[in-house]
């Protein structure tokens, strides 16, 4: 498979993210949430990796994927769900979509891509349709909790690029590595809600919708996106793709929650596909 292929599965399943992560936060505490999204993570990609058998276990390997996981995924879940439950799904999809721009930024230093003239003007279309979505369609003063929240998008988003970008330098595998990574958050979660949060039994609804945020948004979409990266000799273009993903969220929100759909939305898609043609 191409990793346009893997990319395109990604955008479609991260679509549908902001939009059922708000409804379970709306329900739901944000550890509680994340610990069990991850569990059903966690479980299903152990169900594909002995199927297909562990192989090559190390100590090490374990180790460094643990660290991964809390870095990109425990961290980052915890901001952008922090920042998700004071915004709307608008407004923390949008500032969560700084994240391809950081892959940009740290793979030029990390990897030694070369940040050239297309890339800067590429990324820099992409992500002025985000911005313009973002101050074209809310015109709601920040309140200190939006300035929290919004902040804590920003730290989201630092957080999963430089993961994007030191998973792809350090090459597990890993379909293996994202299994140890969700079982990481998970327990992470798990130990910060028994200390911070009083967890709640989840609906039948609610449990149903856990186990599609951990099972094709956790543990598919977040595989595939890192199949893409991992096999992709063009960091930026693919992570350029990512900005796909807002526009598509904004729909299925102003669906599912009524938000008014941002006038700003067609202009800025025009400007994001543009970005991704140019990268090509």
């Amino acid at each position: 498979m191409s990793s346009n292929f893997y990319a395109a599965v990604t955008v479609i399943l991260w679509g549908a993210m902001p939009a059922l992560t708000k409804d379970l936060l709306n329900a739901l505490p944000n550890f509680e949430t994340l610990a069990l999204s991850s569990l059903f993570a966690f479980l299903f990609l152990l169900a594909v990796n002995l199927r297909g058998g562990l192989k090559n276990l190390s100590a090490e390997k374990i180790f460094t994927a643990s660290w991964l996981g809390f870095l990109g995924l425990f961290l980052y879940s915890a901001f952008f769900y922090y920042g998700l439950d004071r915004l709307s799904s608008q407004e923390a999809c949008i500032l969560n979509y700084l994240w391809p721009l950081m892959i940009v930024l740290f793979s030029c230093q990390i990897l030694g891509e070369k940040l050239t003239r297309r890339k800067i003007l590429a990324v820099g279309m992409s992500f002025a349709g985000v911005v313009l979505v973002m101050f074209g369609g809310i015109e709601e003063n920040f309140s200190s909790e939006k300035i929290f929240g919004a902040l804590s998008c920003v730290i989201a988003a630092a957080c999963y690029g430089l993961f994007s970008v030191l998973n792809k330098k350090i090459r597990l595998e890993q379909k293996f590595a994202m299994m140890i990574i969700w079982a990481t958050t998970a327990i992470c979660a798990g130990f910060s809600g028994y200390f911070f949060e009083s967890w709640i039994m989840p609906s039948v609804g609610q449990f149903i919708g856990l186990i599609w945020l951990g099972v094709m948004i956790d543990a598919v979409a977040y595989l595939t996106w890192a199949l893409a990266l991992e096999k992709t000799s063009n960091t930026a273009r693919t992570a350029n793709l990512a900005y796909l993903v807002p526009i598509l969220a904004i729909f299925i929100s102003t669906l599912i929650f009524g938000e008014e759909l941002s006038p700003a939305v067609i202009p800025a898609l025009a400007l994001i596909l543009g970005g991704i043609f140019i990268n090509k």
